[in-house]
Order: C-alpha cells, then sequence, then structure tokens
C-alpha cells in the first residue's frame, strides 16, 4: 500500500494528468506492488474503484482521489486535468488485499511551491503523527481529535464534515474519528480495532462546499492539505499498517 502510493507521488511532476497518476496507481495494484506472490496468485485490488458511498448517485469512477488545491478530497482524475508548477496535490488510496481493506493519503507539492504551502503540508502531516500518537489503546477516539485540534491550534481550519473512520473488513466502517473532540469522549480504543486518521487542514476557513458527489472544496478558494495512515490499535504504542 505505502509502496504504491509513495511509487505514485515520485511522478508527480509538471504536466502530468491526474488521470495519468491513476491509471499508474491501479497497475501497482493489480500488479501486487513489491509483494511477493505464489505461482499465479493475482495482485491486490483498488478500494475506491465502482465504490458507492451512501448518499452518491453513482459509483466512484478511480481508483485514486486526487484534490488539486482547494479541492480537499474525492476529486476524480481526469485526462484533461494537468497539474501545474505549484500546484499542491492530495493522493488518496485505498486497497483491498486478500479482504482486508487499508486506506491511506499523502498531499504533495508540484515542483517547486510557496512557503504557506509548504508549511500546510507540514504542518497537516504533523497533526497526523500526533492524532496517531493519541490513538492508544484504553484512550477514547475524542482523545485522537482533541490532540489533532490542540495541535493545530487555531493556525488552520480543521475540516469538520469529514474524518477518520474505521476500516478492516469494508472500505469505511465505524466509527467516526473527527479531527476535533474532547479527552476521554466517544468510543474506547480497545486494541485489535483498525482505524484511518486523516486530518484535513485549510489555509483559511474550515467551511467547505459539496461541489458533486464527490469532489469537496474549500468555500473560501483557498488550499487544503491532507494525510492519512490506517492503523492498527495494541496495549501500547498502535501500529501503522500503511507505512513503508
Amino acid at each position: 500500500m505505502a509502496f504504491v502510493l509513495h511509487e505514485v507521488a515520485k511522478r508527480v511532476v509538471p504536466g502530468i494528468s491526474t488521470k495519468e497518476l491513476n491509471d499508474y496507481a491501479e497497475k501497482l495494484i493489480r500488479e501486487g506492488g513489491l509483494a511477493p506472490r505464489s505461482l499465479g496468485e493475482v495482485g491486490d485490488q483498488p478500494a475506491f474503484l465502482n465504490y458507492q458511498p451512501s448518499g452518491s448517485r453513482s459509483p466512484y469512477p478511480a481508483s485514486l482521489c486526487t484534490s488539486v488545491n482547494d479541492e480537499i478530497v474525492h476529486c476524480v482524475p481526469k485526462e484533461d486535468r494537468i497539474l501545474k508548477e505549484g500546484d499542491i496535490i492530495s493522493i488518496d488510496l485505498g486497497l483491498k488485499h486478500k479482504g482486508m481493506f487499508t486506506d491511506m493519503a499523502m498531499t504533495v507539492p508540484v515542483g517547486k511551491i510557496d512557503v504557506e504551502s509548504k508549511k500546510l503540508i507540514e504542518v497537516t502531516r504533523k497533526a497526523l503523527e500526533t492524532g496517531i500518537a493519541a490513538a492508544q489503546g484504553g484512550n477514547h477516539i475524542g482523545d485522537i481529535g482533541e490532540a489533532i485540534e490542540k495541535f493545530v491550534d487555531k493556525r488552520y481550519g480543521i475540516v469538520r464534515e469529514l474524518a477518520g473512520h474505521g476500516v478492516g473488513r469494508e472500505i469505511h466502517e465505524a466509527p467516526f474519528v473527527p479531527n476535533y473532540g474532547g479527552r476521554g469522549k466517544g468510543e474506547k480504543l480497545v486494541p485489535g480495532m483498525v482505524i484511518a486518521i486523516e486530518p484535513m487542514l485549510n489555509l483559511g476557513t474550515e467551511k467547505i462546499i459539496f461541489e458533486n458527489d464527490y469532489t469537496v472544496r474549500t468555500k473560501d478558494g483557498k488550499r487544503s492539505a491532507h494525510f492519512e495512515h490506517t492503523i492498527l490499535i495494541t496495549e501500547g504504542k498502535p501500529e501503522i499498517l500503511t507505512s513503508l
């Protein structure tokens, strides 16, 4: 999983289309990445392709979500969507391996980007690390959100309508894992539980626009960054299932 997304990230350069990134991701998934396979064994499956979440009028038509600049999440890759120098892009990928799902995302620069965008990406990445550190067995869902919210400290808008989630036998399961909250609140984190944590931070307002069935944008048109890992809750430090 991590191998696939990091390989896709290497292809994020000015002049490439988001569809090319999607096609490369799907190719790597179906080949099984670098995972050793027995003779005749096929690769993995893209979890997002043809997935139809509740409320959507049609299945998602791609394997990768490619959200550029003010697009927060779930933007469909397109052949005519060409990345430009200075853009930033969230690449979000779900994978099914032997009946189990994982989910991962990262935001990467397209060529050279401005200082403000660099800082947004770095703070969002660190917000994810902060949330993961709080996800220890015996804590609660609210501890994760509280840690992220405290770390962000009103420097950026925290998207509230969208959040992390359980993952395992389905790509999206309970519980809802928001990036804000209160210590000791929400469902208790039990060893063996698998969840995806995914902070989404906006340069401006936390308010968002649902543009269509999938694309979500910032209401003020300012940039957004997004990072995500799937983790396993243990008695102590959580295990990151989507790390290299």
